[in-house]
């Protein structure tokens, strides 16, 4: 069976901003490759209990996919019951799919398990797949030939405007787009809060939360 991992945050706060996951950006992917029939595993850096950023399910934001997680009691099991990221063996898994949330800030960018776990899946072959803040994980992470590894590809993210307009420029530790193109990636964006999904090989990014089904779906397209 096709193994998806999503990985999620393990953090509540960005320099006493309250965060976490971005709910939207799991819940809708979760259910798209459990209709697609893979085994869905749901991760965080730390295991257990996965915070949700209350943002997330506030007006305008809580989507159908979203309401149908938190009313689902087997899924919200998953979210309270993580599994710690390095206890993964990702030899056995088909694609990873990292999830946002401002919580990504802290405990994906400088993160030596879920670097090695993206860096051997890109070397693998396989699928990488980020969407909005979960492409805080990328920068880090390089090729087998030791260069970035998202230099010279198509790539999206939070773009610096969207970041600008939540008021926490001051608080990551990077603009994710100024990043990306520091890198030599070829960042490309739709207007603030529409939806975005770059595909470049077995790499998928999306830009903002109204990408993640879109993002879902080009996994899909891949693994298919």
């Amino acid at each position: 069976m096709t193994k998806v991992v999503l990985v999620s945050t393990s953090a509540t706060s960005l320099q006493g901003h309250d965060t976490g996951l971005w709910i939207e950006e799991l819940a809708a992917p979760y259910y798209e490759f459990k209709k697609a029939g893979y085994e869905v595993v749901i991760a965080s850096p730390a295991g257990g209990p996965i915070p949700i950023d209350k943002n997330s399910m506030g007006e305008g934001f809580f989507t159908d996919a979203a309401k149908k997680f938190m009313h689902d009691g087997e899924a919200v099991g998953e979210l309270c019951h993580s599994t710690k990221l390095d206890s993964i063996d990702f030899a056995s898994v088909d694609a990873i799919f990292c999830c946002g949330g401002h919580g990504t800030c802290v405990d994906f960018h400088d993160n030596a398990t879920l670097k090695s776990a993206i860096e051997s899946m890109f070397a693998g072959d396989k699928v990488v797949s980020a969407v909005c803040h979960g492409p805080m994980a990328l920068p880090q992470c390089n090729k087998p030939d030791g260069t970035p590894l998202i230099a010279g590809k198509v790539v999206a993210g939070f773009k610096d405007s969207e970041e600008v307009a939540v008021a926490l420029q001051d608080k990551v530790p990077f603009m994710l787009e100024s990043k990306m193109k520091e890198l030599g990636a070829k960042y490309e964006s739709a207007d603030d809060w529409n939806s975005k999904c770059c595909v470049d090989g077995k790499l998928v990014t999306g830009q903002n939360p109204q990408s993640s089904e879109a993002c879902a779906a080009a996994v899909i397209s891949i693994l298919s």
